[in-house]
């Protein structure tokens, strides 16, 4: 498989009328070309419903997470599979995150192929297919810096052959996984967690032993989750402690990993100098600070700021980057508005779109906030129900945007969405590999 660069990359394919949201009436364009063409959400040169990201809060909210952790002196290698999308990897890349972080040999894939040179999978991976699969890609770029999660003495075992029929000129890297009873994956206790470190060190070559990880976010429903997460975290840098006294680790610094996109501060605050033998560098894996949301983590993110202040020394805060927008096409009764967004269009595993602005086309210069009470009752496939206060005089015809909650689930109904500017001109687009 050859590696393109992103220049190339955003040249080689045309986007045509096959690409929800793209101008049926257009040539077909490369997407280095869509930001040329001076289209304009607000004056109607885009077919709807159209997913939109805000050029400047991208550019905000990366700038955002690398203050904060820079503040800890910590890394980020943010979690891929929120967008799979390379344009937003090489932001991300080039505002200084360590790696990027995938889920799968799939995702490991296309990382390669857009020249992402460090990569965490931060998960196993079993079977003699995946495993196959997952040698011939570290086999096919001996340069790529490449680290894995096991939890298990069978797995480690299976890499190690996997390792030695590829023939494979460097070691897997890998990171052991400290869970929690009723946890995903992840050893469940310390004592485990060292048997397969000791298994690990015993099959050097064939893999080496860089760091420990866990996943803290499914602690969230315990009846004291800020106190089980820290524990647990504690744990994580006991068994660092552990493997450092016992020699376990290969050379170079020791990777320390933990936090999604819920709980970042408590995973920053209590993973800091974990050994004083060694040099240790910790990395979270957000995924969803780039675009952020109107909801769940907006949420998320106020309770961040209540449990850590500091979160406000960098200003302004995370905003929601992602809109969907829609059209009323019908107002069958007088509070109901029925919008051509449904669930092929916008997230509603976590709860329903927040409508946020109207935009009358002929008449409004810039769109408006909506008044009242408004909410989405219901989603079908390609409908939205919306409730409206008497106080919106809306109409069919009118121009919708709705705030999203869970980007990873928005992003995977749209293979193309567009950088906007803050008046919703397109100045570019990105592409996105999730399907």
């Amino acid at each position: 498989m050859e590696s393109v660069s992103m220049k190339l990359l955003e040249s080689l394919e045309k986007l045509n009328y096959e690409f929800k949201g793209f101008p049926s009436t257009e040539k077909p364009l490369a997407l280095n070309e869509i930001g040329q063409q001076k289209w304009s959400l607000l004056e109607g040169d885009l077919p709807l419903p159209v997913a939109t990201l805000k050029a400047s809060i991208l550019e905000n909210n990366s700038r955002w997470m690398r203050l904060f952790t820079k503040k800890y002196g910590a890394h980020i290698a943010p979690h891929g599979k929120t967008s799979m999308s390379p344009q937003l990897f090489q932001r991300q890349m080039d505002d200084g995150a360590w790696a990027i972080t995938v889920a799968n040999v799939h995702q490991l894939r296309l990382c390669r192929k857009w020249k992402i040179k460090r990569v965490l999978m931060a998960n196993q991976v079993a079977g003699l297919q995946n495993l196959r699969e997952l040698t011939n890609e570290l086999a096919s770029d001996p340069e790529l810096d490449f680290y894995i999660l096991v939890d298990s003495v069978e797995n480690v075992k299976q890499l190690a052959v996997a390792a030695k029929d590829q023939g494979l000129q460097n070691p897997i890297q890998v990171l052991v996984e400290l869970g929690f009873p009723g946890g995903r994956t992840g050893c469940r206790n310390i004592k485990s967690a060292l048997e397969v470190a000791r298994i690990v060190k015993s099959l050097v070559p064939q893999v080496s032993l860089r760091g420990v990880e866990g996943y803290e976010a499914l602690l969230r429903n315990r009846p004291n989750p800020e106190k089980s997460i820290r524990e647990f975290l504690l744990e994580i840098k006991e068994l660092v402690n552990i493997c450092t006294f016992e020699d376990l680790f290969a050379k170079g610094p020791v990777i320390l990993s933990a936090g999604g996109s819920d709980f970042f501060d408590l995973v920053l605050q209590e993973l800091a100098n974990p050994s004083k033998k060694r040099e240790v560098i910790c990395v979270i894996r957000s995924g969803c600070y780039l675009t952020h949301d109107s909801l769940n983590y907006q949420r998320i993110f106020e309770r961040i700021r209540i449990r850590t202040p500091e979160v406000d020394e960098f200003k302004p805060a995370l905003l929601p980057a992602l809109q969907i927008w829609g059209v009323i096409q019908s107002i069958p009764e007088p509070e109901l508005c029925i919008v051509n967004i449904g669930k092929r269009d916008v997230s509603y595993d976590l709860e329903m779109p927040l409508p946020e602005l109207t935009f009358r086309p002929g008449i409004d210069s810039i769109p408006q906030p909506l008044i009242g009470n408004c909410r989405v009752k219901e989603l079908n496939d390609q409908h939205a129900y919306l409730e409206i206060s008497e106080l919106n005089k809306l109409r069919v015809g009118d121009l919708l945007a709705f705030g999203i909650s869970h980007p990873c689930t928005t992003f995977d109904k749209w293979r193309l969405l567009y950088l906007v500017d803050d008046y919703y001109n397109v100045i570019g687009a990105i592409r996105t590999y999730l399907a």
